[in-house]
């Protein structure tokens, strides 16, 4: 992607991330930080990816150099108002996924795009509709693909994703942790 003339720092840990930023072809570097992905207790569920995205940015500015940009993001799931990160452990991922068995939820990405000049923030949304799922197939699934990095306890490319997702509105990278079409329209922007 030499439009950009500039190099991308992916300020994430997230393999899933490093991947849909290479499969689109766009000069990236990784340079990830540590920041506790904790939030106001009343921000509503639809602003919480965002405010995470743009709270790692802040951790990570420092390292940007000159004619870079920054990209941070953050992904949780959310049943109405209730907001599923990354599971504490075994029986945390099996509440989550019995809350979302049989239900619709969604997903939302956020990302904030920092330079410093300039600021972008913006969040992808895709709602998901599980089948229900009964405790063996969620022990199953927990056993077999120790879903504990993964907002929501799941990650659609696997098991869970290709067998018990029924119905999908959004795309599938906003649901894998980036939203590349709002990616690529905001760095054409940038």
């Amino acid at each position: 992607m030499n439009w950009l003339n500039k190099k991308i720092v992916l300020a994430s840990q997230s393999p899933r991330r490093k991947e849909l930023l290479q499969r689109a072809g766009f000069d990236f570097e990784v340079r990830a930080v540590e920041v506790e992905e904790t939030y106001p207790p009343e921000l509503p569920a639809d602003q919480v990816a965002a405010y995470l995205a743009e709270k790692k940015a802040m951790a990570a500015r420092h390292l940007l150099r000159d004619g870079e940009i920054l990209l941070t993001a953050d992904s949780i799931v959310a049943l109405g108002q209730t907001v599923y990160g990354k599971p504490a452990d075994y029986a945390d991922a099996v509440r989550i996924l019995q809350a979302l068995s049989g239900q619709t939820h969604q997903v939302y990405t956020g990302v904030c795009l920092w330079t410093p000049e300039k600021k972008r923030v913006f969040t992808g949304i895709a709602e998901v509709r599980f089948g229900v799922l009964s405790l063996e197939e969620i022990e199953f699934y927990i056993e077999s693909y120790r879903p504990f990095d993964k907002a929501g306890a799941y990650a659609i490319q696997e098991w869970i994703g290709l067998c018990k997702i029924e119905r999908i509105e959004g795309t599938t990278s906003n649901i894998m942790g980036l939203p590349m079409e709002l990616v690529y329209s905001e760095l054409k922007a940038f």
